[in-house]
């Protein structure tokens, strides 16, 4: 088997005492296609942003392409593209 496109386990993201993402694992296979829901401030964005690069995880690990997010950031960013809906 392939090393998954997205790979996250237990990623979290805290804001001084504001949890705003907690215990988030998912994996995503090469050609496979996910979406995103939830209601406002459910951590969708912050989720996202962990995963480009663009925010470090306060707690757990995630890889992209085979790249720590947290170590690599800059690698990660080189590889993907992001567009935000605004």
């Amino acid at each position: 088997m392939s090393e998954p496109v997205v790979l996250a386990e237990h990623l979290g993201r805290r804001f001084g005492k504001l949890v705003a993402v907690e215990d988030v694992s998912l994996r995503v296979e090469v050609g496979e296609v996910y979406g995103v829901l939830g209601p406002n401030g459910a951590g969708k964005s912050t989720t996202i942003r962990m995963l480009c690069g663009l925010l470090d995880p306060s707690s757990g690990s995630a890889r992209v392409v085979g790249i720590d997010v947290a170590r690599q950031p800059e690698q990660v960013k080189a590889r993907i593209g992001y567009m935000t809906q605004r």
